[in-house]
């Protein structure tokens, strides 16, 4: 009688359902039927003392199965709800999914209890409804990292391939390539935003081959303007030390100097800005000067042509700069002798009065050893006694008012003869 009663007792478990008494009467042999009216007396009609064994394992399947239940009501009720945000592309509008990281969180934790539960040995029942979630939510994974992709590729390219010019006429192929991918992927945008619910959008029918076949075509497009960029950077080896982003900027204003300037600090060490020629209010792509970052003003001895290609223009404007320094240390050199050192100085900047101070101190030095050969003793110190004397000069300077600029150069200049 009481192991009757524990195995009535154990039956009435909530999570116990009709396939379980189906089961119970398989074991027990006896058929019956649980109804409203079924009484105590019914069940012990059953023998159940017989079949503890059996009504304990049913029991605990059951069990099992009913947290199985409760995984997959929580999972429908979850993915029932889970959608999309959109966000319109900056240039185009076209909304475009964004995919919040909690999503991704919960994707991920979905799988890993799906996984779970496939290794239980209770899930036969289930089987059928779990592999389908499992593959629903894998087809999702695998969509939306790739459509993560895909948006931020189509993103970069769009803004080259359509809003550039420039790449459209020297990349006319990849162009047209990029004009069928940028139909396509706004196709399938339009598609997206019909439905955002995540595992119905994710797992509509060829959306995986589709974005797919998008990302490989991207890829090529891709790889073009990156070997279209490298001949560029071949052509002026400076255009390594610029982004993908502000070269191509640079090469599709390259007609256009005046636009290309706000990048010469990234492709000059000193060069941040030049002075065109006007002519009429009109800009002549031509320079006659160029200022430094910390504001230093350099005359071109003649001006440069700015005209052509950016890249061949840029390697016209470095030989210019090159010649320009040579141009004004040359003269510096020349008007040394002219006036005092702490003068002189004044006239020229500060690379030039530094380079042109050691020139003169490599000659003056030499001067003084060939005096000493041919046997006047005092020469090295007279030499001592000039280098300090135009040391003081320059402290004296330093004193009196002057510019940021002059100053440091004064100071530089002073420290490099200590």
């Amino acid at each position: 009688m009481m192991t009757s009663l524990r195995a009535v007792t154990e039956l009435q478990n909530p999570a116990i359902r009709e396939r379980h008494w189906l089961e119970l009467m398989k074991a027990t042999g006896v058929k019956f039927e649980m109804t409203d009216s079924t009484t105590f007396s019914d069940l012990l009609a059953l023998r159940l003392h017989q079949y503890e064994d059996e009504v304990k394992n049913i029991v605990d399947k059951a069990v099992k199965e009913m947290a199985m239940e409760k995984v997959l009501r929580e999972l429908d009720n979850t993915w029932k709800t889970m959608e999309f945000t959109l966000e319109p592309h900056t240039r185009t509008k076209l909304p475009l999914v964004v995919v919040q990281e909690e999503l991704i969180e919960v994707l991920e934790e979905n799988q890993v209890q799906l996984q779970n539960m496939l290794t239980s040995k209770y899930i036969a029942h289930f089987l059928k409804e779990v592999t389908d979630w499992q593959r629903s939510l894998s087809q999702a994974d695998q969509v939306i990292h790739i459509l993560i992709e895909v948006q931020k590729t189509w993103s970069h390219l769009e803004s080259i391939f359509i809003g550039s010019q420039d790449i459209r006429n020297q990349l006319p192929e990849d162009s047209a390539r990029f004009d069928q991918i940028d139909k396509d992927f706004h196709d399938i945008a339009a598609e997206n935003q019909k439905d955002l619910n995540v595992v119905r959008c994710t797992n509509r029918a060829k959306l995986n081959d589709g974005l797919e076949n998008i990302k490989a075509r991207l890829s090529l497009c891709e790889k073009a303007l990156a070997d279209y960029l490298e001949t560029k950077r071949l052509a002026f080896p400076r255009f390594y030390f610029v982004s993908a982003a502000d070269l191509l900027d640079i090469l599709s204003n390259g007609n256009e100097p005046e636009k290309v300037m706000r990048h010469l600090t990234k492709l000059f060490d000193s060069m941040a800005k030049l002075k065109l020629t006007e002519e009429r209010g009109a800009v002549i792509k031509e320079a006659t000067a160029m200022w430094a970052k910390d504001g230093e003003y350099m005359t071109f001895p003649s001006p440069c042509d700015l005209s052509g290609q950016v890249e061949i223009w840029l390697n016209r404007l470095l030989e210019k700069q090159c010649e320009t320094v040579r141009y004004h240390l040359t003269e510096a050199v020349g008007a040394y002798e002219e006036k005092p050192r702490d003068q002189w100085i004044m006239d020229f900047q500060a690379q030039i009065a530094l380079t042109g101070s050691q020139v003169w101190w490599t000659v003056e030095v030499c001067a003084a050893f060939a005096k000493l050969e041919e046997g006047y003793e005092n020469a090295l110190k007279d030499f001592y006694r000039k280098q300090v004397s135009q040391l003081n000069a320059l402290i004296i300077h330093l004193l009196t008012e002057l510019t940021p600029n002059d100053r440091q150069k004064i100071m530089t200049i002073c420290t490099v003869c200590i």
